[in-house]
């Protein structure tokens, strides 16, 4: 006679079914789904930390308030970073320039360098001579 005080453990009772429909979203078709939700969802906007910033052709852009200030910080911003760049490729430009520069410099020298040598080498022989 096998003891079972507690019952089966490994058998948990069966869950009623749902009454209601699921509401999820993915189940809509396209025409269910513009009627929920509407044809236009309009700007996407978020409120953080008190400032509000809107999705625009694929960028976060501050929402101004009365007074303007944050767009126009925003635009500064934006102006800044383009001087940013600008400045970024004027620097690369500058230094591609000055590796120019050395590279020629050091042919120079050593042309220089060479012609030096071959002028002792026939002062050299010149000396031999007389």
């Amino acid at each position: 006679m096998p003891l079972n005080l507690f019952g089966n453990k490994f058998s948990p009772k069966k869950t009623p079914p749902r009454r209601a429909q699921s509401l999820s979203n993915l189940q809509l078709d396209a025409t269910q789904s513009k009627e929920e939700f509407g044809p236009d969802v309009g700007p996407i906007k978020v409120r953080l930390s008190g400032q509000e910033v809107t999705f625009e052709n694929g960028m976060w852009v501050p929402v101004s308030d009365e007074t303007g200030t944050s767009a126009a910080s925003h635009k500064e911003v934006m102006k800044l970073r383009k001087a940013n760049q600008q400045l970024q490729e004027e620097n690369n430009l500058l230094k591609l320039k000055t590796d120019i520069l050395l590279d020629m410099l050091a042919e120079a020298s050593a042309v220089s360098h060479y012609h030096e040598n071959e002028l002792k080498q026939l002062k050299a022989q010149a000396g031999r001579r007389k």
